[in-house]
């Protein structure tokens, strides 16, 4: 019988990031976002989560840090990631809704602190553009 195809496994950086980007989600749709897709992938880079709020597309970055001694976890995201997140989501847009896109914006949300406890959640909706 044929093994099934192996996966590398989750390295403690990636279950931590599943983690928050639940988190995230959970926290957003308490808001009352609707859950649309997450960890979109193409060739030029990922996308955490897509949401909905009302007609908008919201493309969402998520980034956590267990201590902000070095700064928050939105001040993270750069103005390279941002580029790049607008290039990802530019194709999940064409392959999706062709040359009718919905109205979107890019939120970025930060967690800081113990994940399992009760962490810091700073949402920045319409954080670029």
């Amino acid at each position: 019988m044929p093994s099934p195809k192996h996966r590398k496994p989750l390295t403690t950086k990636k279950i931590t990031g599943n983690q928050a980007e639940e988190l995230a989600k959970t926290f957003l749709q308490s808001k009352g976002l609707g859950f649309c897709d997450s960890n979109f992938q193409c060739k030029t880079g990922e996308i955490d989560l897509i949401m909905q709020d009302q007609d908008m597309l919201v493309f969402v970055e998520v980034r956590y840090r267990a201590a902000s001694d070095h700064g928050t976890p939105v001040a993270t995201v750069t103005t390279s990631k941002q580029r790049k997140l607008i290039r990802t989501a530019s194709f999940f847009l064409q392959q999706h809704f062709g040359d009718r896109w919905p109205p979107c914006r890019f939120d970025v949300i930060g967690i800081s602190g113990d994940l399992d406890g009760r962490p810091s959640i700073d949402w920045i909706p319409s954080a670029f553009y």
